[in-house]
């Protein structure tokens, strides 16, 4: 189901400036945050205010439409509640988010959960890196 298709399911108003933003923000390969959404969107439409990103974003996750991430670097940013769950690894020395799965690691903070008394409900995990060098690149990254 498109992002789009959600708004109207959680009987959201869409006005032609939100289906932009829901695009944009759709069709967004990274975790951008408001400001680059708001460059994105006012390329699509120039009248577009940052204020009103601002307002569709925090109605977006209020509606539980999208997921905030705060990853360290001081920028909130955001992607689309992911139909299925991922983790992210970031990478410190550019900033760049990426998405996995690993069958172990949920199996094991299930374990990990039981073995303290709860039932695991909901987790976010962000692993923070940098690439690992070799002598052969002499860290030359």
């Amino acid at each position: 189901m498109s992002l789009e298709q959600r708004c109207i399911e959680k009987g959201m108003r869409m006005t032609e400036q939100r289906r932009v933003i829901a695009r944009v923000l759709e069709s967004s390969t990274d975790h951008p945050d408001t400001e680059e959404l708001y460059e994105r969107a006012s390329r699509v439409d120039s009248n577009i205010s940052i204020s009103t990103v601002y307002r569709t974003v925090s109605l977006f996750e209020e509606a539980g439409i999208i997921e905030r991430h705060e990853f360290r670097d001081g920028r909130a940013r955001y992607e689309t509640v992911p139909e299925n769950h991922h983790d992210h690894l970031i990478d410190l020395k550019t900033g760049r988010v990426i998405e996995f799965t690993n069958e172990e690691i949920e199996r094991l903070q299930q374990v990990i959960a039981r073995e303290l008394g709860y039932r695991l409900v909901d987790h976010r995990l962000e692993l923070y890196g940098v690439p690992i060098t070799t002598k052969k690149d002499d860290g030359k990254r």
